[in-house]
């Protein structure tokens, strides 16, 4: 599946029954919880407890009757909006169409797509996403494509495509993923070119290319890491032990088929930030669809909602071992007999952090950046998504990083 994939019929927001009663219970418990609100029997987080207390006062001199109507009709105009931005979504005219690039190289579901421009003799970068959403992220539209703004200022970019994991895939770890199918890219690209790249990361895709770097330090320029995590339990441990509170339906779930499905991997997204479904699909209802920001919209939510199921023991390896038990921060992660350990990565490296993160919180970021011995750490004012996304990424995010990549493949 090459990054240029064209999207089939909308399947989302996925899991779509998921935020359909998500929402619908979201909503309509408000009406339900009120009483409890009023006799003080509600029970509430401590941070709560005085806001709450002020609104139950507030309440007193309200009409009951009138305050319920209101609350009826709040209900029933937030899940019209939700649902129509919904429809809007699932019907807007708007496909990715950006003209495919050339495969250079591949084995099993994963290949290497070269962006060059003809005739390119510059540096080469090996850029490496997340196995969790497909690679397009990079090179999301014309105007939004970090793959093809590398090109466009001089550099040879290779981008690494995962695609789904097919039968073999299945039983890989992330050591099949980093010391096999990665060390063999990191080969190619030095053969193609006849020089040793500079990698970048994006997301867990960071993870891998530090794995990477640790493992095959000589036969790499530096590092960047883009919104890369790395202490998993800052600023708190709470996803961990909600994830391993699950760990036994996460086991039954994966001995299915050998993956962790995309929808349940979506769920789980979608418990960092419950409300964000219904916040971003009211806003898209009242766009005008005919605009620029609306088929931007789709084009990130088309992607959103394409991602790939992951491997067995990959998902065991990162709920588990990275989210779970901590291990990368706590110097537990081991690959082909190495642990990787930041400290040991002397090469240049850059670490930028998007500030409003909330997948890769900036604590949990920065402890990687800093623990890299020569490191430069950028701060963004942007998002996870938006670094790669928003109208400012190219001034922000692309230029900078560019600027980087050829100071540390010139030395």
């Amino acid at each position: 599946m090459s990054p240029t994939r064209i999207m089939p019929h909308r399947q989302g927001p996925r899991p779509l029954p998921y935020h359909l009663v998500s929402q619908a219970t979201t909503l309509l418990s408000s009406r339900g919880a009120l009483p409890s609100l009023k006799n003080g029997s509600l029970v509430l987080k401590p941070h709560l407890q005085a806001p709450a207390e002020h609104l139950r006062q507030s309440l007193e001199a309200v009409d009951p009757k009138a305050f319920d109507q209101a609350v009826e009709a709040e209900v029933y105009r937030r899940m019209d909006g939700f649902l129509r931005g919904i429809e809007a979504y699932r019907h807007h005219p708007y496909r990715r169409s950006l003209s495919d690039m050339p495969v250079v190289w591949s084995e099993g579901t994963t290949r290497l797509v070269d962006y060059s421009l003809p005739g390119s003799d510059g540096a080469p970068v090996l850029v490496i996403p997340s196995l969790i959403n497909r690679a397009y992220i990079l090179d999301l539209s014309a105007k939004r494509s970090l793959m093809r703004y590398l090109a466009e200022k001089g550099l040879r970019p290779f981008l690494v495509d995962w695609d789904a994991p097919a039968e073999i895939e299945k039983s890989f770890t992330l050591e099949d993923y980093i010391a096999g199918r990665l060390s063999r890219v990191l080969d190619e690209v030095i053969r193609l070119t006849g020089q040793k790249p500079a990698i970048a990361g994006y997301c867990m895709g960071g993870l891998l290319a530090l794995g990477l770097g640790v493992l095959r330090q000589d036969d790499v320029r530096g590092l960047a890491l883009l919104a890369t995590p790395w202490d998993f339990h800052q600023p708190d441990d709470s996803q961990g032990r909600m994830v391993m509170t699950m760990k036994d339906w996460l086991e039954d779930v994966i001995k299915l088929d050998g993956t962790l499905p995309l929808d349940i991997l979506q769920i789980l997204f979608s418990t960092i930030d419950p409300r964000g479904a219904d916040k971003k699909f009211r806003a898209f209802s009242r766009l005008p669809q005919k605009r620029a920001k609306a088929r931007d919209f789709v084009a990130l939510e088309d992607w959103l909602n394409d991602g790939v199921p992951l491997a067995g023991p990959v998902a065991r390896d990162c709920l588990f071992g990275w989210y779970g038990a901590n291990q990368p921060a706590k110097g537990e992660w081991i690959l082909a007999g190495h642990k990787v350990s930041p400290q040991d990565f002397i090469k240049p490296s850059l670490a930028m952090i998007p500030m409003k993160d909330r997948i890769v919180p900036p604590a949990s970021a920065m402890a990687l950046a800093q623990a890299l011995p020569h490191v430069l750490i950028r701060p963004l004012a942007a998002g996870h998504i938006g670094m790669m996304t928003a109208g400012r990424a190219k001034t922000d995010i692309y230029g900078p990083l560019v600027r980087w990549l050829k100071r540390v493949t010139r030395n």
